[in-house]
């Protein structure tokens, strides 16, 4: 049954709520342990939340963002009951569906089909509401062809998608997500958020932590930066995460080096190439030559790729590709190109070569950089794929991939 709000009411009210937890570093689990060693339990309070209030409105879409161990999905499991604060209160009017941990309450030796008929009765619907329900969730999942096979035999994507259809067809009034839109493939990724969407405008409270500030971007009314189990600050999407990522950008270096670990890494699954002439280090930097692993919209940003030249090799060609990390290439360029010198960069046994953009027009979100040195037909040196991941963030809300200079006129 729908709640009856008035315009007043909130559909969730957390009014001064803090959480601890208390961590035993060397616990004993017997009565024995506990008379010969009663000196051994040592532990710790740590305050996961301190003093929390936050109201939303019926239909609104909230989004929780903030570093791993932030508090964010302490606040989601608070709001739907797993666990309880130690002070404080929380109110929420309506049914109440989560996705907070993947596949959650599913019996691995229980079919899809069951799972979904036990998951759907913990969410209150009745086995009558889940019959009419049962095709549409299937549909949904597209699983059809497993749906009667035990549930030990999914991958974790078809565990998210099982669990995402029920969730989304219990006719939920508040809907808790964590992180879960970050499993599957694209194309079901896509359609959860477009399903998504369709319950914001439907009037669902969505209640969503996301470590993806574009996906919040796009969907939510509000964020709320947690921070040391504090809200740092709340508001528009677009007026708080540059703050959040101007915080972040001076946690993140920005530089890439070629140590013995990541090379064997790179060797297997990401770096190709003779070796002739090896990349050692990749860097970015901002204005002031501080290395950076996030940058606005439109400011300066500087790629250095560090390199040596053991087989003796006179000259190359470097170059760099960005990618989103939906893997749409944004931009790609090379010495050859741009005809730098004579397109060839003369090498010394190691050395330095950047290139400098005076504009980094490329919108809000996370991008790869690819770097490469190769010989002028193309045959690769040194090609280092995802060598780095950097993020962009803006204080304007255009969409896209890069901001093009324009100019509004009325004529």
């Amino acid at each position: 049954m729908k709640p009856n709000l008035s315009q007043e009411e909130y559909i969730i009210e957390i009014n001064h709520v803090s959480k601890d937890f208390t961590i035993y570093y060397d616990k004993s689990y017997t009565l024995k342990e506990r008379l010969l060693f009663w000196q051994r339990n040592r532990s710790e309070v740590r305050h996961v939340l301190k003093d929390i209030s936050i109201k939303v409105k019926k239909g609104e879409c909230l989004g929780l963002i903030g570093q791993n161990g932030a508090g964010k999905s302490t606040m989601l499991k608070l709001l739907s009951k797993i666990m309880y604060p130690n002070s404080g209160e929380i109110v929420t009017r309506g049914r109440v569906a989560c996705l907070i941990e993947l596949g959650a309450g599913f019996h691995p030796d229980m079919s899809g089909r069951e799972n979904v008929y036990t998951n759907a009765s913990i969410f209150g619907l009745t086995k009558k509401e889940i019959d009419k329900r049962i095709n549409d969730i299937i549909e949904f999942s597209e699983l059809e062809e497993f749906i009667d096979n035990p549930v030990r035999t999914y991958s974790s994507g078809m565990y998210m998608r099982l669990a995402f259809s029920v969730a989304i067809n219990v006719d939920a009034d508040i809907l808790l997500i964590d992180e879960i839109l970050a499993v599957g493939d694209a194309a079901f990724q896509a359609k959860c958020f477009n399903k998504m969407k369709e319950i914001k405008a439907s009037g669902v409270t969505i209640v969503l932590v996301s470590h993806s500030l574009g996906q919040i971007e796009q969907i939510c009314d509000r964020s709320i930066w947690f921070k040391d189990g504090a809200i740092e600050r709340e508001g528009s999407p677009f007026d708080v995460h540059p703050y959040y990522m101007e915080y972040m950008g001076n946690k993140i270096s920005g530089t890439h080096e070629n140590k013995q670990n990541d090379a064997d890494h790179a060797d297997k699954e990401s770096r190709w190439g003779s070796r002739e002439v090896e990349i050692t280090k990749v860097e970015l930097s901002d204005a002031a030559g501080e290395p950076k692993g996030v940058f606005k919209t439109g400011a300066p940003m500087t790629i250095s790729i560090h390199y040596t030249n053991p087989g003796h090799i006179t000259e190359a060609v470097f170059g760099f590709s960005i990618f989103r990390v939906d893997e749409i290439r944004c931009y790609g360029a090379n010495t050859h190109i741009d005809r730098f010198g004579n397109g060839k960069i003369p090498l010394r046994p190691q050395g330095v070569v950047t290139c400098i953009i005076d504009h980094n027009n490329l919108v809000a979100g996370e991008y790869w950089l690819d770097t490469e040195i190769n010989r002028e037909d193309d045959f690769h040196y040194d090609f280092w794929k995802k060598c780095l991941k950097f993020r962009m963030y803006s204080d304007i809300g255009d969409a896209g991939i890069a901001r093009l200079d324009h100019k509004w006129e009325i004529l």
